[in-house]
């Protein structure tokens, strides 16, 4: 436990503290006297201390709080020598302390609040309204700040807090503001007063607030300016195209407006006709009505429209709305707390003015009076005589009911309202009630109107003028534009310490007031109370950084260290004579002093500046009195407090004075003010750290206040000059506006820099070192220096400054000799502005942020943290001082070599971002070989290299000269030694030249002056540290100027030794644009091209493979005209494998051709589907033209296979149609017949002789008609003779060119032609570029590619044992069409579904089909053993593994295990096919149209309509009408678990899960799968039976044939005779005579005797 302070002993350190000392003293003093400060003796550094108006607190390191002065809620006073611990806060960190009048107030580290003290206005919002007990709360608790909007309800963490006298403010950490107490001063739109249970200030929800402070009765927020919207948010409707208000301000005048009036002076929007009326009441000032106000009942923004503001000529006829509604006056809520004397207010009334009314007569006038002077009387009764402070929510000091909506006063009526204020002093306020008031009022109020009857008719803009500054929002009512403004969260951007310190804060701010305004303190342009949030308009742009409100004037320090105070100013606290000050003025300081703090007291003001000196110095505003040591004065509670608006004092100061402070107070961190007291926190200078630490923060905040002198003084006018583009001409223009830009940004970031740091100053003790933004924010320092750098050095360079010099005369006139202070002393001196030295003395502040880290760095040891830190970033601020001066000294160079050198020919190599390195005007450097006469210049620029060439030898006339980019340039230093030459090849993309030297000096200093400028063009060093080998590869961007191929084509890409390598965009001026891989200057690689086709309007596209410059290899071409080829290239024509696609299906010419190619044409075997004819051609072609064997199918169903000649069926032919009418003979034309024949019609009968005709119309026919005898035996050579398949081409060489194009990617010449080792070599390199190219690959399919990338153990023989890690690979490799092999499968299905579906889904062409899948099978499984050598051939037995390597991979995987039982000839041997291998890959993406062509062959409407028939019969009937033994009929079966007797009637109850097996032979691909889909039927079945017979049983085939024959019938398989001719066709021949076999011959011939049961 803490013990008490008054004990003098701390928990925490016995050693006095070096930082946090306290110093406190009274304000009122004389600038001649010594100051008397008392010191707080702590031995804990104090981190914040805040003053009330009799009394203080103080927050220590560690987290507590201790209290001093008149703690009247405990009725002890404590010294400020011996502050006393809060020990109900012990336990808790707490992070913020807020006093109040006379209320205290804490935050905690989690954001909970604690208040205690004063509570009969609610300020400490712990008891419910009426509660007697707690007029004071003696010890801290804790004030629940919660949000009931969202659900559920939410607990509100807190980041600030702030208190007045009686209410207290809350900022969250969503930069909302919640209020509760009393008083306008909340903001609140209620009521009922006091309010107990903090609430939002609903106006500024959707706004950032930073900031929030209290005054006595008044509230400040500092908010963050919303982003411009393109939207107007108001109704604005009638003031569209109207001007801007103009704001004027002047000594005497404190603001004029210009504009027409469409808000109230509180905030609200006025209606249209008393919009009308109020502007033509504006021409004479008024007197106010004061009345008392509960709350208000609409508030600004609310979008109802109303005014809270009563006209008093409409008083007669709103009598009783004036009796419901009331306008609250500032902090008047107590004062109407009993309910027979308070004014009710009504929420959300409208309160309209009709400009027609009549003016109330005496009697009403007289009660209303009445009323208000009772109200008065009864609060004068009720309050403690001199106590006005403590009763000051009783009394109404402000006017809430006007008798003009525009309430500015003239200078007069200003010093008659105050003389009045001080001559009475027994009011409550400035302003009191008064009858005689009143009625003065309402006269002149009589006067008014009748003229105004007259006058608003006459249209004068006298009447639609005011002087008055209407506090409305800049950006509109926040509730209006909730919807637009982004509700800001705590982690956007800060601007003060209570918000995150990561960040730069945000300098566009705006300053938010209400409240009480009778002093003007609420900085409107009147004396009016405001019941909502307004912006203060004059305050907007100015770069608000810190706000402070004293009791009653208000305070604003900006990022320039400017102050502009406002409010009241009887004391002189506002720093100049004018009072009162109604809208913000700037106060005036003495030159050189610059304000980095500032606090309000009652009725004075302290500011902390920057001096002459590091340390800095205290500024006092204020009343002149002799001091009084705050310890020795215990004022009574009736004098706790003196006047609300106090008198003007006799002696005040007409400007801020330096305070006489004694030098070991040391560094000042945070000046505070409350009541009449001041506090300052100050740190010792401990290792010179403090005092590093203030140069550092005083440093840049002069540096921002230059800058934004500069700024406002010659930049900005300069550039809205409407003549500077005509003046500078374009491309200056250009340059100067990039300079403004990059000096705005260069302000922008130190005045944010400078902001932060003295925010870092007020809490050092708290702040890590290694937070400062010089550390964490060091690249955006770099970036914006070198680009403010950088375009400076452009400006110059092009001579802009002269150029600017002449237009800075015109703009700047009479401020040339403000502009002259700002520059260096030397310049200073004589007067003259040199505006080159003016704009590049911002670069030498890097070299001072060096220093000034260095000597932070030397604070610490070498091995912490922070040093590292400190002294890292301090060398790359060095290195950027050099770089600045560096690129300065390079500017100026290039801009005295442009001087020296000036004429028509130098300047079209004058560029802004150039800088001339070297150059051979002395005749340094000539080019090798040249003519006897020829003069050769080279010029060297930091981008390029110049070489100009004339027959004068002139530097200013040359006749040709060649540029040559440095990004493209390769430098190589001659060594042959032979010739004596000192000589330097040079190398372009387009040439190759050597430059010889007159010394070796010379050659070397060229040499590494070339090399230097290509290596830092290239990004790096610039050290030129190996000569020749600078940047051999590399990325650039060159436009080829020479002929050529790329004539005129700008390449942007990869380089190397002068040629494009590697990846790069070629673009032609054509529109043709090459984007692909480069090798040795030409395209190869993958590539993708566009051709541009004007005849066509679409370009040509093609995507694929190139070869010295050249298409060649696999790719995609998309034609203009529409066509489409994808497939092999060869020196760019189309040759081997490809389809072509012409036109589309809608139209006339729509085909589709898939085959082999030959330079361009068709040659080969290919498939062409002419979809307009509904024919395909499968066959053989020769010059793009059919040729030889071949087969074509029609729509029809026509079959014709035979040979064509010249695209002519020519030759014998078979011609087959759909009804098996078949012909064999001789054809001279498509489907034309010539010569000998023979016909063969359905019914057997046949024709054999002569024939011609065309088929489809007619035949002429000489033959011998033949019908054969019922009981003749089949003619086999007429057979023979119409067999189909005779004509066929080789199926096995169909599709050459497709294995070709795969061994061609393996790497090898043809067929296993090649290196093993070569092809995995190709394999993982084309997986890897694909993965590099493919950036939009799924999960899945990154992680197959990441597997192949892996080459597999290939060389090592093939066991049982790893026999499936080949299976497995080759599984993932045709996943992807990557990998060689994925690519020939996923080729292979598309070339056999081209030539099997649609037109080629022809029952005859099954057997062709089945062939076709074989010789695939035969091909890819010689690939396969290519890769993997150690496999067998095929049929060929895999030997076992060695014992133990068998032993341990026993178990490993049982799917395995199933795949081989397949393959098993025995227990232990495994046999390897090409079919049990590969058909598992191809065959299921092969199935659909395979299994087709089985269903068209072997489709038998008998089988199916006999399966449906006997299908109808029951279980029994069926399996006795089978000749099922009765011993095999189940008797009972099991239905979910419940057994059930079958009875006679039962159906498909017998045998469910053979049944069910079976069935799943339709979802099966493979034959082996299928296979085990019948021998697990066989094996449900027996596992059905066994409970019917005996153990030994044992299947005879008499017993199996009819109990198999059941379940197929039950199995309903539609399609039994396909699956079952698949499986015949292509199972493994291994497998035929096996057990296997003997069950898939079981299910054939249960298939047979189905049928012959149908045909039975």
């Amino acid at each position: 436990m803490m013990q008490n302070t008054n004990e003098n002993e701390s928990p925490e350190t016995s050693a006095h503290p070096e930082r946090g000392l306290v110093h406190i003293w009274q304000s009122v003093g004389s600038g001649g006297q010594q100051l008397c400060p008392e010191k707080v003796l702590l031995p804990i550094p104090v981190l914040q201390v805040s003053l009330g108006e009799h009394h203080g607190l103080l927050l220590t390191l560690g987290g507590h709080v201790y209290s001093f002065g008149e703690l009247l809620w405990r009725d002890v006073s404590v010294p400020v020598s011996a502050p006393l611990l809060e020990k109900t806060l012990v336990g808790k960190t707490m992070v913020r302390v807020a006093a109040g009048g006379f209320h205290c107030g804490a935050l905690c580290e989690q954001g909970y609040v604690y208040m205690w003290g004063e509570n009969t206005a609610g300020q400490c919002g712990l008891s419910e309204q009426g509660s007697v007990t707690n007029v004071t709360v003696p010890e801290p608790c804790l004030v629940s700040v919660v949000d009931n909007e969202v659900v559920p309800p939410a607990v509100v963490r807190v980041v600030n807090l702030a208190c007045g006298r009686e209410h207290s403010l809350a900022l969250s950490t969503q930069n909302e503001v919640w209020a509760w107490g009393s008083g306008c001063q909340l903001g609140l739109v209620t009521n009922s007063f006091p309010v107990w249970k903090p609430q939002k200030v609903e106006h500024l929800a959707g706004r950032h607030v930073i900031q929030v402070a209290c005054g006595a009765y008044h509230s400040l927020a500092l908010v963050r300016t919303l982003p411009t919207q393109n939207n107007n948010t108001q109704n604005t409707s009638e003031k569209e195209g109207a001007p801007p208000p103009q704001y004027s301000l002047t000594e005497t005048e404190e603001l004029c407006t210009i504009d027409d009036a469409h808000y109230c002076p509180l905030g609200v929007e006025l209606t249209e006709s008393l919009t009308s009326e109020s502007s033509s009441q504006r021409r004479s000032p008024r007197h106010k009505l004061h009345l008392g106000r509960r709350s208000a009942g609409s508030s600004p923004g609310s979008g109802s429209g109303s005014c809270p503001l009563l006209d008093v000529k409409a008083v007669s006829q709103r009598k009783d709305l004036l009796e419901s509604t009331s306008c609250e006056s500032d902090g008047n809520n107590d004062s109407l707390s009993q309910p027979d004397s308070r004014l009710k207010s009504e929420s959300g009334s409208c309160w309209k003015v009709n400009k027609r009314s009549a003016l109330c007569d005496e009697m009403e006038l007289h009660n209303l009076l009445q009323k208000l002077s009772g109200h008065s009387l009864e609060l004068h009764e009720n309050s403690v005589p001199g106590d006005t402070d403590s009763l000051s929510s009783h009394t109404s000091d402000d006017s809430c009911v006007s008798s003009t909506v525009s309430s500015y006063r003239d200078d007069s009526s200003v010093k008659s309202q105050t003389t009045n204020a001080g001559a009475v002093p027994g009011c409550y306020s400035s302003s009191p009630v008064c009858l005689e008031e009143v009625r003065v009022c309402l006269e002149a109020e009589k006067a008014t109107v009748r003229g105004q009857k007259s006058s608003s008719q006459s249209g004068t803009k006298a009447g639609n003028r005011r002087r008055s500054l209407p506090g409305t929002p800049n950006h509109g009512s926040p509730r209006r534009r909730r919807s637009c403004a982004r509700r800001p969260s705590s982690s956007g951007r800060t601007a003060t310490p209570e918000e995150t310190r990561d960040e730069l804060p945000s300098l566009e701010t705006e300053v938010w007031s209400w409240g009480r305004g009778s002093e003007g303190q609420l900085g409107h342009g009147d004396q009016l109370a405001r019941l909502q949030p307004l912006c203060v308009k004059s305050l907007t742009g100015k770069e608000v950084t810190r706000v402070a409100a004293g009791s009653h004037h208000s305070l604003a320090l900006t990022a320039q260290c400017k102050v502009f105070s406002w409010g009241s100013n009887m004391c002189g606290q506002l720093g100049h004579v004018n009072s009162p000050v109604t809208v913000p003025q700037e106060v005036k300081l003495s030159e050189g002093l610059q304000v980095w703090d500032v606090s309000a007291g009652q009725s004075h003001s302290l500011l902390l500046a920057d001096g002459d000196s590091v340390q800095p110095v205290l500024l006092y505003c204020g009343q002149h009195q002799q001091p009084t040591p705050v310890h020795n004065k215990k004022p009574h509670q009736s004098q706790r407090s003196s006047q609300r608006s106090p008198r003007r004092a006799e002696s005040y100061t007409v400007r801020p004075i330096q305070l006489p402070v004694y030098m070991e107070m040391s560094y000042f961190s945070t000046v505070c003010c409350g009541g009449q007291n001041c506090a300052v926190l100050a740190d010792q200078n401990v290792m010179g750290f403090i005092s590093t630490i203030h140069e550092l923060a005083s440093r840049e905040r002069r540096f921002y206040c230059w800058l934004s002198d500069i700024r406002s003084l010659l930049l900005t006018p300069t550039r809205n000059k409407e003549t500077s583009c005509s003046s500078l001409g374009e491309l200056w223009t250009h340059l100067f506006i990039s300079l403004c830009e990059t000096f705005n940004r260069l302000s922008i970031l130190i005045g944010r820099h400078s902001t932060l740091l003295s925010y870092f100053l007020h809490d050092v003790q708290s702040h890590d070192i290694t937070s400062l933004l010089h550390l964490t924010h060091i690249d955006e320092f770099l970036e914006v220096y070198k680009e403010y750098c950088s375009a400076l050095g452009n400006f110059q360079v092009m001579n802009g400054f002269q150029l600017l010099h002449k237009l800075s005369l015109e703009v700047l006139g009479s401020k040339q000799t403000t502009l002259a202070r700002l520059c260096v002393p030397d310049q200073s001196a004589t007067g003259d502005v040199d505006l080159v030295t003016l704009l590049y003395w911002p670069l030498q502040q890097p070299r001072q942020y060096n220093r000034l880290l260095l000597k932070l760095a030397a604070c610490y040891d070498v091995l912490t943290t922070e040093y590292e830190s400190l002294h890292q970033a301090s060398v790359q601020y060095e290195s950027l001082s050099l770089f600045l001066m560096k690129k300065k000294k390079e500017a100026e160079t290039t801009f005295l070599f442009w001087k020296s050198h000036s004429g028509k020919y130098t300047e079209e190599l004058r560029l802004p971002q150039r800088r001339v390195v070297c150059e051979s005007s002395n005749r340094s450097l000539t080019l090798q070989n040249a003519r006897r006469f020829s003069n050769h210049w080279f010029i060297l620029f930091n981008d390029a290299l110049v070489h100009t060439q004339g027959a004068i030898p002139s530097q200013t006339f040359f006749s040709t000269h060649h540029i040559s980019p440095l990004t493209c340039l390769w430098v190589k230093p001659v060594t042959d030694d032979s010739s004596g030459l000192h000589a330097i090849k040079i190398t372009c993309p387009e040439e190759s030249f050597t430059i010889v030297a007159s010394s070796p000096q010379e050659k070397n200093k060229w040499l590494r002056a070339l090399n230097q400028a290509v290596d830092q063009v290239l990004g790096g060093g610039a050290q030129g540290s190996s000569p020749g080998m600078m940047g051999v590869s590399r990325t650039a961007s060159y436009t080829f100027s020479g002929e050529g191929r790329f004539k005129e084509a700008r390449y942007i890409g990869g380089w190397l030794a002068g040629r494009v390598h590697g990846r790069g965009i070629m673009k032609w001026p054509n529109g043709q644009t090459y984007t692909g891989n480069f090798k040795n200057g030409l395209e190869d690689g993958y590539g993708e091209v566009v051709i541009p086709n004007k005849e066509q309007n679409q370009p040509d596209i093609y995507q694929g493979q190139w070869r010295e410059g050249r298409i060649h290899g696999f790719g995609k071409y998309r034609y203009a005209s529409g066509e489409v080829y994808e497939g092999c290239f060869c020196d760019g024509q189309r040759h081997g494998y490809g389809m072509l696609s012409s036109g589309k299906q809608t139209r006339t010419s729509a085909s589709v051709f898939i085959g082999e190619w030959v330079q361009d044409r068709k040659t080969g075997y290919g498939v062409y589907d002419d979809i307009t004819r509904g024919e395909k051609y499968m066959g053989l072609w020769l010059d793009d033209q059919r040729h030889g064997s071949a087969v074509v199918v029609t729509q029809c169903g026509i079959y014709f296979e035979g040979t064509f000649k010249e695209n002519k069926m020519s030759g014998v032919g078979l011609l087959v149609c759909d009804d098996d009418t078949v012909f064999h003979g001789e054809f001279s034309d498509d489907w034309t017949v010539n010569g000998k024949g023979v016909l063969s019609l359905v019914n057997g009968d046949c024709l054999d002789g002569l024939f011609s005709g065309e088929w489809n119309t007619g035949l002429k026919v000489v033959a011998t008609y033949s019908k054969p005898a019922v009981d003749e035996p089949d003619n086999k050579d007429r057979n023979r003779l119409f067999r189909t398949g005779q004509y066929l081409s080789d199926t096995g060489h169909r599709w050459g060119s497709v294995f070709s194009e795969c061994w061609r990617r393996l790497g090898c010449d043809a067929n296993g032609r090649g290196e093993r080792t070569t092809a995995w070599e190709n394999i993982a390199v084309t997986i890897t570029n694909a993965r590099r190219r493919s950036i939009n690959l799924s999960r899945s399919q990154s992680k197959v590619l990441e597997c192949l990338e892996l080459i597999p153990h290939h060389a090592e023989a093939v066991t049982t044992a790893n026999y499936n890690n080949i299976r497995r690979y080759l599984i993932k490799a045709c996943e992807t069409p990557i990998h060689p092999l994925g690519w020939l499968v996923e080729t292979l299905v598309t070339v056999y579904r081209m030539t099997y579906v649609g037109v080629g889904s022809n029952r005859r062409l099954l057997r062709q089909a089945v062939q076709e899948v074989q010789a695939y099978l035969s091909h890819y499984f010689n690939i396969v053993r290519f890769l993997f050598p150690g496999l067998p051939e095929d049929g060929g037995v895999l030997p076992d593994p060695p014992a133990s390597l068998s032993k341990s991979r026993h178990n490993s995987n049982t799917e395995e295990q199933g795949f081989l039982s397949s393959c098993l000839l025995s227990s232990s041997v495994v046999v390897v096919s090409c079919s049990s291998l590969l058909l598992p890959l191809l065959l299921p993406r092969l199935y659909p149209p395979l299994f087709t062509l089985y269903c068209l062959q072997e489709e038998q409407k008998e089988y199916w309509e006999c399966v449906l028939q006997l299908n109808r019969q029951p279980d029994q009937s069926l399996l006795s009408f089978l000749g099922v033994q009765k011993k095999f009929w189940p008797v009972l079966i099991s239905v979910f678990g419940e057994t059930k007797q079958i009875v006679s009637s039962s159906e498909d109850a017998c045998y469910v899960s053979a049944v069910e097996t079976l069935q799943q032979i339709s979802t099966t691909f493979t034959p082996s799968d299928k296979l085990m889909v019948i021998q697990k039927t066989f094996e449900e079945l027996t596992q059905e039976v066994k409970p019917l017979v005996a153990d030994d049983f044992l299947w005879s085939m008499d017993d199996l044939l009819p109990l198999f024959l059941y379940v197929v019938l039950r199995a309903r398989i539609r399609n039994l005779g396909a699956e079952i001719s698949l499986i015949e066709d292509l199972m493994d021949s291994n497998v035929q005579h096996g057990e296997m076999g003997l069950m898939f011959t079981t299910l054939k011939a249960c298939y047979i005797q189905i049928l012959q049961e149908s045909s039975s």
